[in-house]
């Protein structure tokens, strides 16, 4: 009986971890009818912005998104590089903005950290019921079921991110992701941009 127990308890944990499994989508996307694309983007300057307070979060996350739009084609610059910590000052940015000769700005902005509840119900095989389905499992079965439930609890982070064209000054490009259970800051930035990209590629959005 311990070993109908023990395998109980293991399908279990395995239906706990596939809860807690991680990953990253996009969950709506809306491109510009009057402006679908930055023109020319190609072998121009493209500014990398991760809003984050945290300035070790916003450098990693913002080399990343760089050395993405660097791979697609256009020239990334992390904001950081160009503005010093802690500038909310709009007319500081823009001054810097203008004179990098950058033609668009990536932005990546969380929005929100939701949490969501689960219930996963696993059936435990205890007793000397299951002897025999006559004389045992059938009255037991019936009159007395049992049920372990699992509780979990997922953590999803909601991101923002928007495509802007500096020459016209208007959005270009949105798309808001879900990432379910991120485990660390560093691949949870990684899946992040990688998705991101995959959606703008798909639009178009640099040409």
């Amino acid at each position: 009986m311990s070993h109908k127990l023990n395998s109980a308890a293991l399908v279990g944990f395995a239906l706990l971890l596939a809860a807690c499994a991680a990953g990253t989508s996009f969950v709506s996307t809306w491109a510009n009818p009057n402006l679908p694309a930055i023109e020319k983007a190609k072998g121009q300057t493209v500014i990398a912005c991760v809003v984050a307070k945290d300035k070790y979060i916003r450098h990693d996350a913002e080399d990343t998104l760089a050395a993405e739009l660097t791979k697609r084609g256009s020239i990334g610059v992390p904001s950081y590089t160009l503005l010093p910590p802690g500038v909310e000052d709009e007319a500081l940015a823009k001054a810097a903005f203008e004179k990098s000769g950058a033609v668009g700005v990536v932005v990546m902005r969380p929005v929100a950290v939701d949490e969501q509840t689960s219930v996963t119900t696993a059936s435990m095989y205890a007793g000397p019921y299951y002897g025999g389905y006559w004389g045992g499992y059938y009255g037991y079965g019936w009159g007395a079921p049992y049920a372990s439930s699992y509780v979990t609890t997922d953590t999803i982070i909601v991101v923002e991110t928007l495509v802007y064209s500096l020459k016209h000054n208007q959005l270009v490009w949105s798309g808001r992701s879900r990432t379910t259970n991120p485990s660390q800051v560093a691949s949870f930035v990684k899946d992040l941009v990688a998705a991101a990209a995959w959606e703008m590629n798909k639009a178009n959005v640099f040409k």
